[in-house]
């Protein structure tokens, strides 16, 4: 008899702890039913998710012997173009991107165009924050006091984008190719009059190492919004307007160090164009007939 009291008892206790724990398991649920319906609304008709599931293929493997001629050449994406606005679109622009990959430890950012020095994340704040001493007055008893502010670099403050890339000939496919080897936001500098100084790269990311990355991140497309691209698909297709500013030479000059008069404008236009036939019709020359 004791022994059916015993095995009793812990029947009951073992169904309560059933009950409590089903009724925690049906509030979590609950919890989370609600938190879903909260932000679970679409703007959209359906979840878009192609671009988040699509892979990337790698880059072809290339052997040193099937390059028979390379010439690395800088050029300068220019955000105020019509085809280059997609790079300032305000819901996500390819500054924050970015930054935020650098952030989260996504991807790794160097100090030069050689890829030898990183950037460390005391640096990028720096260069993503500004610290101001601002003089403000107490309107009752009229004493001044300095502060110190902190301000976040805007993105639209972002005009230029430099690009590092290698054009090559294969002789293994017979073509002239293209490859993106890095990628640097240019940030501009002024005086107090607000007159221009100098602009500067404010790092540089390795375009192959952030190529997976950028293949999951959405370009609008102003045709159609049921067929958005990547960013990797703007790159690699060289769906963007640019010139360039400087091609591998004996004593490492720009454009701008060879034309210094007020009025060269105009000829780095030309010479960047001539710079750009030549390198296309390097294929032509390659090739026997």
């Amino acid at each position: 008899m004791n022994q059916f009291k015993i095995s009793f008892l812990v029947f009951c206790l073992c169904a309560a702890f059933n009950i409590s724990l089903m009724a925690q398991t049906e509030e979590e649920k609950t919890e989370a039913s609600e938190e879903e319906e909260d932000s679970g609304y679409l703007d959209d008709i359906v979840a878009r998710n192609l671009v988040k599931d699509q892979r990337i293929l790698d880059y072809q493997p290339i052997r040193e012997a099937d390059i028979v001629w390379d010439k690395r050449i800088w050029r300068v994406i220019d955000v105020r173009e019509k085809m280059n606005l997609p790079f300032v679109y305000p819901v996500r622009p390819f500054f924050q991107i970015l930054i935020q990959a650098a952030e989260n430890g996504d991807i790794k950012i160097f100090r030069e165009d050689n890829f030898k020095k990183f950037l460390t994340g005391e640096e990028l704040d720096k260069l993503l924050h500004r610290v101001d001493t601002v003089v403000v007055m107490d309107p009752e008893t009229y004493v001044e006091t300095v502060q110190i502010r902190k301000s976040d670099i805007d993105f639209n403050d972002i005009k230029t984008y430099r690009l590092k890339e290698m054009w090559y000939f294969n002789k293994q496919t017979s073509r002239l190719e293209c490859r993106i080897l890095g990628i640097a936001p240019i940030k501009d500098e002024y005086d107090d009059l607000g007159n221009l100084k100098y602009t500067l790269p404010m790092f540089w990311i390795y375009y192959p190492e952030a190529r997976m990355l950028l293949s999951r991140e959405k370009v609008f497309n102003d045709q159609n919004d049921a067929a958005p691209g990547t960013w990797a698909d703007v790159f690699d297709s060289r769906f963007f307007s640019s010139y360039i500013i400087k091609e591998s030479n004996v004593l490492d000059n720009r454009l701008s160090d060879i034309f210094k008069g007020e009025n060269d404008g105009v000829k780095m236009l030309l010479e960047s164009e001539k710079i750009k036939n030549e390198i296309l019709n390097k294929e032509h020359d390659l090739w026997t007939y």
